[in-house]
C-alpha cells in the first residue's frame, strides 16, 4: 500500500506550535476568527491547535489571522510568523 493513502496518513499530530503561541499572547479561537478577513471557523482554528491536519490554504489563513490578531492587541512583531513555524506537518 502506498504511503500516502488515506488509511496510512496520521491525522492527529498533537499540539502544534500555534497553540503555544496563542496561549503566550492570550489569544482565543475567537480572536483568530475575528481577525481573519477570509472565511474561517472556530472549529478550524481548534483543529489547527490540536494537530488535526489542515489544508495548506487553511494553514495560510490561520497564519495571516494570527499575525493580524497580535498586531490588533497593540503589539509589534519583529517578524511575522510563517506556516512552517506554526504547524509541524
Amino acid at each position: 500500500m502506498p504511503a500516502d493513502t488515506p488509511d496510512t496518513i496520521e491525522r492527529n499530530l498533537g499540539a502544534q506550535p500555534l497553540d503555544a503561541i496563542m496561549n503566550e499572547h492570550e489569544l482565543g479561537n475567537h480572536d483568530i476568527v475575528a481577525a481573519c478577513q477570509e472565511p474561517l471557523t472556530h472549529k478550524a482554528v481548534q483543529r489547527g491547535r490540536k494537530g488535526r491536519r489542515l489544508t495548506i490554504h487553511m494553514q495560510r489563513r490561520i497564519t495571516a489571522a494570527l499575525n493580524k490578531a497580535v498586531t490588533l492587541q497593540g503589539k509589534t512583531l519583529e517578524r511575522e510568523w510563517k506556516v512552517g513555524g506554526l504547524f509541524t506537518y
